[in-house]
């Protein structure tokens, strides 16, 4: 066969998956059993089941083995909502009594103040007023961005859409976590940059392995979630920030800090270790609520200009009125007040989620709004994700955060943020029994 057939082989078994000849789930045989059964090489045999993983049909589990993806489709596009009935373990908003109260008062008082709104389009610079407000509310100890060194967004997705813009042309190299927020690869794919898997451990990502990633081609940049890691919930302690901050400085390497889950935890921010390298964002629909909500970027003055004109390209300047939102929330206090309860909230969802799932090996900050599942052997992460939602919840598996679509450990993260406590304390403790009872015993 020659080497180009790869491609007609692969649409032959998408066609079987399609049909429902291959269920979701479904294990593929060893690429070498593949290759004899068809009657080709090897290679070829690879080649088919990396295109079945790139159009986003399978997934790899280490050491286990080629499934059937749950929901076949685009490999890197952004998850679907869950289901209306289903409890949500997929997103991480939370939605605290306290919030409604706030929007009330917000409203009310942008009313009676409406001439400060403007209603009108701003800059990516907002106004000097709100660029002041936001450097003080972002500022904490050993870190004070400069008020001209802010901008806005609509949102912190389009904060890094923005910066990833910013930083790398189409075709070029971003590193990140192998394991990483879902948005950034749907945002990398639709800008044509390509993200680059930088090993990590139970620290986060490890500099030696970005050095080694930038030295085999060279990266235009780096994407890190120092703290609460998305889906891991790791966080860097301060020698790792150090030695990365080290890394950025030698190297010259820019690095766009996500710190939206930040506000969960005390962590010296990298961008105060690595000033002149690193790009922050952040957003107040974690901290606030997304309903109105802003996305904010620090960043160093030599990369304001080029961040602007990225903000001005995509769209994606914030609106009058979220803007003015924000602002009411930074300065007033009440964004403070809800970072406070909501530390409390996640902590006591921590709480409740290692009770419900005791001797089942969870991974995670404590101080998260989410956990890391690691599955028993009985399952396969595909479908124990699949097997919850015909129960009801709805979860994400490994894959839908795995940057190369070949690579998904046995686990699924599971989203604490917005289920009432008493409705998740109940689909935490259905998931230990549906781990317990293993694929072959779940009788549907």
């Amino acid at each position: 066969m020659r080497a180009a057939d790869f491609r007609s082989v692969a649409d032959a078994i998408a066609a079987d998956i399609a049909a429902g000849r291959l269920r979701p789930g479904e294990r593929l045989p060893p690429q070498r059993d593949f290759a004899y059964a068809r009657g080709i090489a090897v290679s070829t045999a690879s080649r088919v089941y990396a295109e079945l993983a790139r159009r986003g049909l399978t997934t790899g589990e280490v050491g286990r083995g080629t499934y059937v993806r749950s929901e076949p489709g685009r490999a890197g596009r952004l998850q679907p909502e869950p289901p209306p009935a289903a409890v949500d373990l997929q997103r991480t908003h939370s939605r605290l009594p306290e919030q409604e109260a706030v929007l009330a008062e917000t409203l009310a008082a942008l009313a009676r103040g409406g001439a400060e709104i403007g209603f009108s389009q701003y800059g990516p610079a907002g106004t000097p007023r709100a660029q002041a407000v936001a450097a003080g509310f972002l500022a904490r100890a050993e870190y004070a961005p400069r008020p001209g060194d802010i901008l806005f967004t609509g949102n912190g997705r389009q904060a890094l859409a923005a910066a990833l813009a910013a930083l790398a042309a189409p075709g070029e190299r971003i590193g990140c976590e192998p394991l990483t927020y879902p948005a950034v690869r749907g945002i990398a794919a639709r800008l044509g940059i390509t993200l680059v898997p930088v090993a990590m451990d139970a620290e986060g990502m490890c500099p030696d392995a970005l050095l080694q990633a930038h030295r085999t081609a060279p990266l235009s940049g780096v994407y890190i979630q120092p703290t609460l890691q998305n889906p891991l919930g790791v966080t860097m302690g301060p020698a790792r920030r150090a030695d990365l901050a080290g890394l950025l400085d030698r190297t010259g390497l820019t690095a766009i800090e996500d710190a939206v889950y930040g506000f969960l935890a005390e962590t010296r921010p990298l961008a105060s270790l690595a000033p002149d390298r690193t790009i922050l964002i952040d957003s107040l629909s974690k901290r606030v609520m997304p309903a109105l909500t802003v996305g904010l970027i620090a960043a160093p003055p030599h990369l304001i200009d080029r961040l602007a004109a990225s903000v001005r390209q995509g769209a994606w300047t914030a609106l009058g009125l979220s803007l003015a939102a924000g602002m009411h929330w930074m300065a007033g206090g009440s964004a403070a007040a809800l970072v406070a309860a909501k530390r409390r909230d996640a902590t006591d969802r921590q709480a409740i989620a290692r009770a419900a799932l005791a001797d089942l090996r969870v991974v995670g900050d404590p101080h998260a709004y989410h956990l890391w599942l690691e599955l028993p052997e009985t399952w396969r992460a595909e479908a124990y994700a699949a097997a919850a939602l015909r129960q009801g919840i709805a979860l994400l598996p490994a894959s839908a955060f795995a940057v190369n679509p070949g690579y998904a450990p046995n686990a699924v993260r599971l989203a604490l943020a917005a289920p009432a406590r008493e409705d998740l304390g109940d689909a935490l403790r259905r998931l230990r029994r549906l781990a317990s009872a293993g694929d072959d015993q779940v009788v549907e």
